[in-house]
């Protein structure tokens, strides 16, 4: 075996961007939407439902998003404590991504010009999206059903020269359109049809779709879907279906991920007067002579693999040849070797 030391010019470290479809089999639009009758009887139903792509009891169903409501009052579901009023699952909720977003347990949530007391949450499952989700990728159809109330928003990532940054990372509007661009007639950046609200956020970074409930919850005429949420003080509302039953009834969500893959290219360069001498122990005699005498003059070896090693002689990395290359005095090869990580 022969060892050569790189130098800093054979080492190249590269960076670049790979776009991957979110939903399970590589599916880059989602239109089936399942829950778990198991969890959404339990007592973390309360809390959010788990959306499938099949059904749940299917062997390949696996999570794709989660659905939350949020209510700064704890409106919409039972209190812990009949005695402490205004906490319940809806306030741990919005606790929650107050905390995890703005960072401020004083702050309030802002669609727009609208400040806003209840919201909904889609957190897509972190196995879906890897890194982060890719702006301007998305669209959420919702449909109401018996009702022909129809709604598609999307970020405006791609219609805003600035972006806006919290504590959860970067955050986009969400805007009646598809795949980045406005509905036709939307003259706003916001999509609303008055001009003072977004439907929602976009927060690509933590894979999470925070959806205006006072948006959503107004009439069609106003740009919603009148949901029909029920914010009643201990009351258990079940909201979190309501959400559900415009994804169900013909809709679909789109969206896909963004991962960065950083690269080594490792350069290993065999000049002429290098490796052309076998190794190998066999190729010596007893007595220390070379079995062939053709090796004397007209030496040749195979490369047929290459190990990376650090100062402490730590096999790292082996880089195996699609076939044995050869090598003699008349020859120069290089192995360019590319480590993902």
């Amino acid at each position: 075996m022969s060892y050569k030391r790189f130098e800093g010019e054979d080492i190249v470290v590269s960076a670049e961007s790979v776009t991957t479809p979110v939903w399970s089999g590589n599916a880059t639009t989602l239109s089936t939407f399942f829950t778990s009758s198991t969890q959404v009887g339990g007592t973390s139903a309360d809390y959010y439902y788990d959306i499938y792509q099949t059904a749940s009891t299917d062997t390949s169903a696996r999570v794709q998003f989660s659905i939350a409501y949020g209510d700064k009052h704890g409106s919409g579901s039972l209190y812990y404590n009949t005695s402490v009023a205004g906490k319940s699952p809806s306030s741990t909720v919005y606790g929650q991504y107050r905390n995890l977003v703005l960072g401020d347990e004083e702050s309030d949530f802002t669609f727009g010009n609208t400040t806003a007391e209840h919201f909904y949450v889609i957190a897509i499952d972190r196995a879906r999206y890897k890194e982060k989700l890719l702006p301007g990728s998305f669209t959420l159809e919702l449909q109401k059903s018996g009702s022909g109330e129809h709604l598609s928003i999307t970020d405006n990532s791609k219609l805003i020269s600035t972006t806006t940054f919290t504590d959860a990372g970067r955050v986009y509007d969400l805007v009646t359109g598809s795949i980045g661009a406005l509905s036709s007639g939307k003259k706003n950046d916001n999509g609303y049809t008055d001009g003072s609200g977004s439907y929602g956020k976009l927060l690509p970074d933590i894979g999470v779709i925070i959806l205006n409930g006072k948006a959503l919850d107004a009439s069609s005429t106003a740009g919603g879907l009148g949901l029909g949420i029920n914010r009643a003080a201990n009351t258990a509302s079940l909201n979190n279906r309501k959400l559900y039953d415009v994804l169900d009834f013909s809709g679909s969500f789109r969206i896909q991920s963004e991962e960065t893959i950083t690269s080594n290219f490792v350069f290993v360069r065999a000049r002429n007067s290098e490796f052309n001498y076998s190794t190998n122990p066999s190729l010596i005699t007893g007595s220390g002579e070379l079995r062939h005498n053709v090796m004397i003059n007209t030496p040749q070896s195979f490369i047929t693999s290459v190990g990376l090693y650090n100062d402490n002689n730590d096999l790292l990395a082996v880089a195996k040849l699609s076939r044995p290359l050869l090598k003699d005095f008349t020859k120069e090869s290089l192995v360019r070797i590319k480590l993902d990580y």
